[in-house]
């Protein structure tokens, strides 16, 4: 038994096959370039016949490929892995950069949020130079139903998702009023609520953001924006019979009435501009 497998033996809680396959592909990763077979086998101390399987299996899924020269390389599905690494860093880096910008142009708070499988969650936070602190801890689930960004973010998901957390932020908060029955409400209050909030999101896709005048906390107004990256969908063409997620991050504006009022629409103008200038809107 080769030195290789010897050391996955001593862990039984993983899948040894698995593991020296990435093994394998680790040798490919970590050399560069393409590698004959008899090198990859001296690198893995493995007889090459059984490296050959691994690198079949490999091939087979797209991680690996062999060369006309009958050397092995890098397949697309490793390409794609990395690309898509730096993708996601790169939408950080301006999500960033633009989100500082409106900081410091209109003196509000900026937060970054990303769609996770239970709603919003805040990422980052940029606070303004202000005596008063209203942005949202990091790591803090945003409402769908009272938040600019859970509203933003419930406009722009297919409703097999929505509906469902929606109902159940309602049903929280029928819980909280339990004590006093007459205030909950029925199905077909329930049911009402609901079509007031399909006609809420259809006017937040038309205007492309959304909104809230203190309904979180008093005095204090938001302005969600939703991060549209090229390769996304049209989010204006919502499939609610799948549940494929169609936003992904969004740029919430927080800031007092005086600061950040919602019917000045050179605020917005400013902010929508310095978005679309990073090329996230």
């Amino acid at each position: 038994m080769s030195s290789t497998e010897t050391a996955v033996n001593k862990n039984q809680g993983g899948i040894q096959s698995l593991e020296i396959g990435l093994s394998v592909l680790d040798v490919l990763i970590d050399y560069h370039k393409p590698m004959m077979l008899k090198d990859i086998a001296e690198a893995m101390q493995m007889h090459p016949a059984k490296v050959h399987r691994y690198l079949v299996s490999l091939i087979r899924k797209d991680y690996a490929r062999k060369l006309s020269d009958g050397r092995y390389g890098l397949g697309n599905r490793v390409n794609a892995l990395g690309h898509n690494s730096f993708d996601q860093n790169n939408i950080l880096q301006r999500l960033t950069h633009a989100a500082t910008e409106i900081k410091d142009t209109i003196n509000c708070g900026v937060q970054i949020a990303k769609w996770f499988s239970e709603g919003p969650i805040v990422i980052h936070s940029f606070e303004p130079d202000s005596p008063i602190s209203i942005i949202t801890r990091i790591g803090s689930r945003m409402p769908l139903a009272s938040s600019a960004t859970g509203r933003l973010f419930a406009s722009y998901q297919p409703e097999t998702i929505i509906k469902p957390l929606v109902l159940a932020e309602w049903q929280g908060d029928i819980n909280i009023l339990a004590a006093v029955p007459t205030t909950k409400p029925d199905n077909a209050e329930l049911s009402a609520k609901w079509q007031a909030f399909t006609k809420l999101q259809t006017d937040i896709r038309t205007q492309g953001y959304a909104t809230v005048a203190g309904d979180m906390l008093m005095g204090i107004n938001a302005i969600s924006i939703p991060v549209i990256l090229p390769q996304s969908k049209d989010i204006n063409d919502i499939d609610s019979s799948t549940n494929d997620v169609l936003l992904e991050y969004a740029l919430t504006i927080i800031g007092t009435a005086e600061q950040l009022p919602l019917d000045n629409q050179q605020v917005r103008d400013r902010i929508l501009a310095i978005a679309k200038r990073y090329q996230i809107t």
